[in-house]
């Protein structure tokens, strides 16, 4: 038997602080799509949303954050996009569950989509639908849209008091759903003691700086971080304020210093587009330009540079990467048809003199791959994520644990898993992105995975008997579980190899094999 829908004018009807909420079933999942949790002048921090009367319809997603620029990604069969209305009043999210009874207790996962802090939305993938999840786990699945961009991330700050948090303002919506879900989630049968974020990409970047956001302590308990810690000399600046981003911005659209208010009510368009056309000259002078959270009083900055807080440290945390983030297009065509010293010539037109070294430390942390695999492996997120790793598994007070996909899809005659590739296996999702359902090999993956993320959010450990044993972190021991055909746990399995590779100075983001698709790649 097929998905079945049902929506009623009574069931399921569910009563939250501000008032009630109508929502649907769909199989055995009841589902709330865009209830409003904030509201939120622009530039300013979200606050509670007005009480209503009478019962208030949840049955169909809400407005995404209206995006710098609207190019279409690429890569559809690969990561099959969604795109929805537009508004910056978008401040609203997404409930799953199996049980309305508000002593059930269930676990909570809150997802943060990814897209950096600039693109993207809680149902921008096909692989974001939280119901599969939810009854798979038997857990509350919530998924979260707030604001991005210049809407969410464009510090005004030196320009007046009442802008004093702008920069952070994509950040606090985040908190204020968090607070949401702590106040009302009991009633969509989740326990608000037990409540774990988790996103990838952008979206795992989110979880790695609400960790370091006081506001938002005791509002989740755990953190799962997929392809997301970076460095911030990589992606954006963090510190710095802005001056000069502002100035050139008014400048643009022939506004005063004096005349700051009018961006509040500036159509966003045009607002977008007198940003896009500064932003990469104020870039390019080393200044600050928005696009993520700025640190200051209210956010204490990226972790790996920072430190982890007190409370952070607290923290149970999950976090990994896949093997070939950056493989999208067909990179290493007929692999599998190369000779050994087909592939050797092949690698070395990217790595040069480095590449028998490289070759060995290859094959050294990936006995099971064909070294033309070399051509794939991620140094964007991996280099970083060692780090965070390293750092937080310094604190006992909570456990770190390590994951890597490694999985080799069939697609292009062999492609490595890709960035965004576990997202289905995660959700519990592979029946709807066609290229991730191989029979009898992604099924039994995506069981291993989605049961391991589970099971971290309700236990605080990813382990589970259809795994090896997996166990935490150690300063010095980074115990990796490898999700691939077979799983197993790889201790410091890359670090020499990663290491090497960064030296190289190879750019993971520029493509030496020239593809259209590479072209239109931006991180999600």
């Amino acid at each position: 038997m097929g998905d079945y829908f049902v929506c009623s004018k009574t069931d399921p009807v569910v009563e939250t602080k501000a008032g009630k909420v109508r929502g649907f079933r769909l199989n055995t999942t009841y589902a709330f799509h865009g209830i409003h949790y904030a509201e939120a002048d622009r530039f300013q921090m979200p606050q509670p949303v007005k009480p209503w009367k009478g019962i208030k319809n949840a049955l169909a997603y809400g407005y995404v954050c209206p995006l710098l620029k609207q190019d279409e990604p690429n890569m559809e069969v690969l990561v099959p996009h969604r795109y929805w209305p537009q508004d910056e009043h978008c401040q609203n999210l997404n409930v799953w569950t199996q049980s309305l009874d508000p002593g059930a207790k269930k676990p909570v996962m809150v997802w943060l989509h990814g897209g950096g802090f600039s693109a993207g939305s809680a149902i921008e993938h096909v692989a974001y639908e939280g119901d599969h999840l939810s009854e798979f786990g038997d857990v509350v699945v919530v998924s979260v849209n707030h604001r991005l961009n210049i809407l969410g991330y464009l510090d005004l700050s030196p320009f007046g008091e009442k802008y004093k948090n702008s920069a952070n303002a994509g950040n606090a919506d985040m908190v204020a759903a968090l607070q949401w879900v702590h106040d009302n989630i009991a009633a969509f049968g989740g326990d608000p003691e037990n409540v774990t974020i988790f996103g990838q990409s952008g979206g795992g970047m989110k979880v790695a700086t609400l960790m370091n956001t006081p506001a938002a302590d005791g509002l989740f308990q755990k953190g799962i971080i997929e392809s997301g810690v970076y460095e911030a000399k990589v992606y954006q600046k963090e510190d710095g304020d802005g001056t000069a981003i502002v100035k050139a911005l008014l400048k643009e659209l022939n506004l005063d210093e004096s005349e700051v208010e009018k961006l509040e009510t500036i159509p966003y368009y045009e607002l977008s587009n007198a940003y896009n056309k500064v932003e990469a000259e104020v870039a390019a002078k080393g200044c600050y330009i928005g696009q993520g959270p700025m640190e200051n009083g209210w956010f204490h900055g990226n972790p790996i540079k920072c430190g982890f807080t007190d409370h952070a440290k607290t923290i149970p945390v999950l976090a990994g990467t896949n093997i070939g983030e950056f493989d999208f297009g067909p990179v290493v065509p007929g692999k599998h048809e190369m000779n050994r010293e087909e592939q050797i010539a092949f690698l070395t037109r990217k790595y040069g003199d480095a590449t028998p070294e490289l070759i060995s430390l290859f094959e050294k942390a990936y006995p099971d791959k064909t070294i033309a695999d070399l051509w794939s492996v991620d140094t964007f997120f991996r280099p970083a994520t060692i780090e965070f790793i390293r750092q937080k598994s310094e604190f006992t007070e909570a456990p770190t644990y390590s994951y890597q996909f490694t999985y080799e899809f069939p697609i292009d005659g062999g492609k490595a898993a890709w960035h965004c590739a576990e997202i289905p296996f995660v959700f519990h999702n592979i029946d709807r992105i066609a290229v991730c359902n191989v029979p009898g090999e992604t099924d039994r993956l995506q069981e291993r995975m989605a049961t391991a993320w589970i099971n971290f959010a309700r236990y605080g450990s990813p382990e589970t008997p259809s795994l090896p044993n997996w166990p935490a972190c150690t300063l010095g021991d980074e115990a990796t579980m490898i999700f691939d055909r077979t799983c197993e746990i790889r201790r410091n399995f890359d670090h020499e190899l990663v290491k090497k590779l960064v030296e190289t100075e190879y750019n993971p983001m520029t493509p030496v094999v020239e593809d259209e698709e590479e072209d239109a790649f931006f991180i999600h």
